[in-house]
């Protein structure tokens, strides 16, 4: 039975565009992670911590390894900015 090679090249094309695809929505997710992989299923705490961590260090998954806090930090509280519904 013989083979469909004219079949083969908008296969060949679709393959390479969905892999092309995959790969820069991937890239695109990890730049906006600080290039690690992004984060599911979250909680409330690891919310939380994600807020204070970007408040800390500005980006959501920056983390510093000072054991204090510098002292901006004591001004910007999340409470201030919060609005009561």
């Amino acid at each position: 039975m013989p083979v469909p090679w004219e079949a083969l090249i908008p296969f060949g094309l679709l393959t390479v565009m969905f892999g092309a695809t995959g790969t820069l929505f991937n890239t695109a997710k990890r730049l906006t992670n600080d290039g690690k992989p992004p984060r599911y299923n979250l909680d409330s705490w690891e919310q939380m911590m994600m807020e204070r961590d970007r408040r800390l260090t500005g980006s959501l998954r920056g983390q510093r390894t000072d054991p204090i806090a510098p002292k901006e930090f004591a001004t910007n509280s999340v409470w201030d900015t919060e609005r009561v519904h």
